[in-house]
């Protein structure tokens, strides 16, 4: 029997470390080091009597899911069958799976809403029949917080990447033996032939407990999924560190452009502002993202932005990926070609946050369906308290304009490249950079007529107010070019030896054109 808690760690218990009366309290995580990749699983078990034991293992290839999942399972034939067991996992993926999901995918023979096997079908069986017969209540509790249980448990998941707690020495206390029945199951790893339930005090001493907090960290993805929806989710946040938005490491591999793959070769590129606030400053912006709604727990996961001042390219480009902290669907990957392995050692939105916020403070934002990158971004910035960045850009949708000159036709980006024959490079996949090279081709073809002339400017009347430059104001801007004054005369002098009357005017409209 399963149940679940919604409740706050910190409302359960000052000490989440402390032993409950007739319960067992476990906290479990995962790792995997490239997704798929090697991985590890780890739970940190609290008895009644006060005693508590840590396992741990991995294997060579797997993801990040099956590892959560086996922590779950671990913890599960570690405790004792008589007590209640309080599960603690800082993995949506498998609390609303366990809770939510399980019985729509056995209701359909383990097939997803679209009819798809269900992925991981082995250990969501596995964990099901244990839990049919035990009284576990399920708890998510946000990672990486510095929530005392979870940082043990994701320490022993990451020992686990590189071994298991049968190689170390146990000198901590087991629980009474009669308190733990014998698996349920004739299964090797239950069985623990291999002594999975000894560690050493001495391992736990080397343990690195990373403390990095991640404030708007919101695990909303499984809530944003139906419970028959299938998902594949990285629900191990990564560590971040603030990102050094001026990165010049000439020593690094260059990037080859594969975003399909583990790729650690990238380095983000968040320049200084240098011409923020300059007038005429335009931003040609594109995002990528996990999917297509923000109220529903999709996040960014790219922002590629052109730079232009008065219709000219600067040659600032601003392109960074985003660990979005949760996974995306195999037909969103389809579309930009971004894996959740190659976002994994990516910032965090919050670690970059600053240095695109300073970069397009000020500037008009041209975006194509711009509510939609809008959207996001806003969404983004409100997480790290950046609440008016709305306020502080002007926004042109080029999907608006489009529509409005070319009225009943197609007006995508791919469709305006063909109809104005510009932008024309490889777009196999529509990356948020490469797809804001383009569309800055795109916008200063559908606006080339409109030149901006001293005429459109405004000045200040002696009230205050603004007025527009009258003409006649502008004729000293005007400059007389001797050279096509002499060429004129010219070419005048040469028809003159055809036509006598134009030869008999010549001296008076010379006397006009020198004075």
């Amino acid at each position: 029997m399963s149940s679940i808690s919604d409740m706050p760690a910190n409302t359960v218990s000052r000490d989440p470390l402390a032993a409950k009366a007739a319960t067992t309290v476990a906290y479990t995580d995962g790792a995997c080091k490239g997704n798929p990749g090697a991985g590890g699983w780890g739970a940190h078990l609290i008895f009644s009597d006060g005693s508590t034991q840590d396992v741990y293992g991995g294997e060579k290839n797997t993801t990040n899911n099956r590892m959560e999942l086996m922590g779950a399972i671990q913890a599960i034939e570690n405790s004792p069958a008589a007590h209640t067991l309080e599960i603690w996992t800082d993995s949506s993926y498998v609390q609303k799976g366990i809770t939510e999901w399980v019985a729509g995918w056995k209701a359909r023979g383990w097939k997803t809403a679209s009819k798809k096997p269900v992925a991981n079908q082995d250990l969501w069986q596995r964990l099901d029949d244990l839990c049919s017969k035990r009284d576990v209540s399920w708890h998510w509790v946000k990672g990486h917080a510095g929530h005392a249980g979870n940082e043990k448990a994701d320490a022993l998941a990451n020992l686990g990447v590189h071994g298991s707690s049968a190689d170390a020495t146990d000198t901590k206390k087991k629980p009474p033996a009669d308190a733990i029945d014998a698996p349920a199951t004739d299964d090797w790893l239950a069985n623990d032939p291999l002594g999975f339930n000894v560690m050493s005090d001495s391992f736990m001493d080397d343990i690195p407990m990373d403390t990095a907090t991640e404030d708007d960290y919101e695990d909303s993805t499984a809530t944003s999924q139906p419970a028959s929806t299938e998902v594949s989710m990285m629900d191990t946040p990564i560590h971040n560190a603030p990102v050094d938005v001026h990165n010049d490491d000439t020593d690094s591999m260059p990037f080859d452009g594969d975003t399909s793959r583990a790729n650690p070769n990238f380095q983000p590129s968040l320049p200084h502002p240098k011409h923020r606030h300059e007038s005429n400053r335009q931003l040609i912006m594109d995002t990528e993202t996990t999917g297509l709604d923000a109220q529903k727990g999709d996040r960014v996961i790219e922002v590629g932005i052109v730079e232009l001042v008065g219709r000219r390219f600067t040659g600032e480009k601003l392109h960074v990926y985003i660990n979005p902290e949760r996974g995306m669907d195999e037909e969103v990957i389809r579309i930009h070609g971004i894996s959740e392995a190659f976002l994994a050692d990516k910032p965090v939105f919050a670690n970059v946050a600053q240095a695109l916020y300073d970069f397009m403070d000020g500037a008009e934002i041209i975006a194509h369906n711009a509510p939609f990158d809008m959207t996001f971004l806003s969404m983004e910035f409100d997480k790290v308290g950046l609440h008016d960045f709305a306020q502080r850009v002007k926004v042109t949708d080029s999907l608006v304009m489009a529509k409005q000159m070319y009225p009943g036709q197609k007006n995508t980006l791919d469709a305006l490249v063909r109809r104005l024959d510009v932008g024309k490079q490889d777009r196999t996949f529509h990356g948020a950079l490469l797809d804001s090279e383009i569309l800055a081709e795109v916008y200063l073809a559908m606006t080339g007529g409109q030149v901006s002339l001293a005429i459109e400017d405004d000045t200040q009347n002696e009230q205050g107010q603004g007025s527009h430059h009258h003409f006649a104001a502008l004729a000293d801007k005007l400059i007389r070019s001797s050279f096509d004054t002499k060429a004129h005369q010219d070419w005048f002098a040469k028809l003159s030896d055809d036509y006598p009357e134009l030869k008999a005017a010549m001296p008076q409209w010379s006397v006009a054109l020198d004075s």
